[in-house]
């Protein structure tokens, strides 16, 4: 089991605005994360900060139950490199912006961190990743490395904190946690989250679609079929990797072809629902 150490972060709002344009950073750290909402790009562009060298994340949100979209990039001047995305990518709604704030960061350093941080995203299998050309790693000492590999540990944090775990891997809880939906040939496994409702790989649908079942429904199972979250395996599909919904509902008619409650229909090995054991109390 992963240890954690405390941290302080200290979170300012230039705006004062809670909804708007944040600046991250643990105490005792010289990185900052700093979150720019697309529509208070206005904002960020007067801060001096996003004049630095930087890495960059550009997250969007699609409104269906597919994964969320990432891209990583680096910049010599993140500010110049945001309002080029600004002009040129459409999916992305939220920037995170990573600077030193004692300018530490050179060329070497943000091309190490910009690949470490796409191949731990890719890792990890949260996002779907929108990068068409795959950073490289650097040439880099091995001191030089060190001190970016716990640079790296503070991003990990910072961009937790911020409500974005870009890359946290999804790790299987203990058994009294595990949560599990059948139906007919449906067997799934999963776990209710502050990110949503996990399924986890190996877990098994119902082959077809219930007659009366909602177009969302089709469409949401046709949609991790293409993307290779599902495979149709013998009379069954099979998730082939860990996978969190928005929602329990969407989990449960997902594994059952047909529409569900997804509060009643995920059960603890007690027996208990979910509906039961969190909304319930």
């Amino acid at each position: 089991m992963e240890s954690f150490t405390g941290r302080t972060i200290q979170i300012y709002l230039p705006d004062g605005n809670p909804q708007s344009m944040k600046i991250a950073e643990i105490t005792s750290r010289t990185v900052q994360a700093i979150l720019i909402p697309r529509s208070k790009l206005e904002i960020a562009f007067k801060r001096e900060e996003l004049k630095n060298v930087g890495v960059y994340f550009l997250i969007g949100n699609p409104e269906d139950e597919s994964k969320d979209i990432l891209y990583v990039g680096e910049a010599e001047e993140c500010l110049s490199r945001l309002k080029q995305q600004n002009k040129s990518k459409d999916f992305w709604n939220v920037a995170i912006v990573i600077i030193s704030k004692t300018q530490y960061f050179t060329k070497t350093h943000i091309k190490y961190l910009e690949w470490l941080c796409y191949d731990s995203a890719k890792g990890a299998a949260r996002y779907n990743i929108e990068n068409t050309n795959i950073p490289n790693k650097p040439y880099t000492s091995e001191s030089m490395e060190a001190d970016l590999l716990d640079n790296f540990d503070t991003i990990k944090i910072l961009t937790s904190t911020l409500g974005f775990p870009l890359f946290e891997k999804i790790n299987k809880p203990i058994v009294k946690k595990i949560l599990i939906c059948k139906g007919k040939d449906a067997v799934g496994q999963g776990e209710y989250t502050s990110d949503g409702m996990i399924v986890f790989a190996g877990s098994k649908c119902n082959l077809t679609e219930s007659k009366g079942a909602p177009e969302w429904i089709l469409n949401l199972r046709k949609r991790l079929l293409k993307e290779w979250v599902l495979e149709v395996e013998d009379k069954v599909i099979v998730f082939k990797s860990d996978y969190i919904f928005h929602s329990p509902s969407a989990a449960a008619v997902t594994l059952l072809g047909r529409a569900a409650n997804g509060w009643t229909s995920w059960k603890y090995k007690d027996g208990k629902t979910l509906d039961e054991v969190i909304r319930q109390k």
